[in-house]
């Protein structure tokens, strides 16, 4: 098992171009804090050094990442640590729904948002499940290389919410696509998701990393200036379509959504579990599998 202290994340050199990996692989790269707090660390590091070009974002093991942390030994939701996203909130010592707004502002909708403004390009490399929080971390990435076995989906409509909390679904997949995958709940492909416009290349998994880093390669000959410039501009025309100020929005949505489940449930989740909600995944593969025969 991985020390959550000192390996939730690494961290490598390939030229001009930083390896991010999560590495929780025997729990699909959950996200804990620790791996939330490990992976900014990682991208400053890369920031600051004026040697990188590029950022490169992978998961370690078969899977890039099963989404947020519902249910490992390792999940330290009410855990304090110092707040880089929303300076002036902290969770730890808060009750209820201000806990739960608190920490998710913080750990979820803020690093992400944090992540998509860095001044460098980064480009996710996927692999087998990109589920829940993994889409988070692979839509703040401005590039998407997944392999052909790789496999996407939102399924929290499933615990009565409106999607996860950095909501992009209507800019990277088109507000028609978005609605399927919430209201369906279901797995998409890589080929779908590059049909939808939501990745930019689709490769054999054999050959998921050397595609990966040839583009990178491609990039890292670039001005860095004019690519911390270019990458502003086009975050910059994404909000003034509305990005920031829809996500805004839902946020709230998400956050009555929580609060309704506690109320009239058994808890902020409405009743749902990592194991409930695998369960139900793969109960719905295996129904479209049937009507398929």
């Amino acid at each position: 098992m991985t020390d959550p202290e000192n390996e939730a994340v690494t961290y490598a050199k390939r030229g001009k171009i930083a390896v991010v990996t999560l590495n929780r692989p025997e729990y699909r790269n959950a996200q804990n804090s620790v791996m939330t707090y490990a992976l900014d660390a990682a991208f400053q590091r890369a920031v600051d050094d004026a040697d990188v070009s590029v950022i490169v974002l992978a998961g370690n093991g078969k899977h890039f990442s099963a989404g947020h942390d519902i249910g490992t030994p390792g999940r330290d939701h009410h855990v304090h640590y110092d707040n880089k996203a929303v300076m002036w909130w902290d969770h730890v010592d808060r009750a209820g729904g201000d806990q739960r707004y608190a920490r998710e502002m913080e750990v979820y909708l803020g690093m992400c948002r944090r992540w998509r403004e860095l001044p460098k390009p980064t480009i996710a490399m996927i692999q087998g499940a990109c589920i829940a929080g993994g889409l988070m971390l692979a839509w703040v990435c401005d590039m998407i290389v997944a392999s052909d076995d790789a496999f996407f989906s939102d399924p929290v409509v499933r615990m009565g919410i409106p999607g996860v909390e950095y909501f992009a679904h209507p800019w990277v997949l088109g507000p028609r696509a978005a609605k399927e995958i919430l209201f369906t709940g279901d797995r998409f492909s890589a080929q779908r998701a590059y049909e939808w416009g939501m990745v930019n290349r689709v490769v054999p998994r054999e050959d998921l990393e050397t595609e990966t880093f040839a583009i990178a390669e491609r990039i890292s000959a670039m001005p860095q200036f004019g690519l911390a410039l270019t990458k502003k501009a086009v975050n910059q025309c994404e909000d003034q379509m509305g990005m920031r100020n829809g996500m805004d929005s839902v946020f709230g949505l998400h956050h009555f959504a929580h609060a309704h489940n506690a109320e009239v449930g058994a808890d902020s989740l409405g009743g749902m579990n990592a194991k409930s909600m695998k369960d139900s995944a793969s109960e719905v593969g295996a129904s479209k599998d049937k009507a398929a025969e």
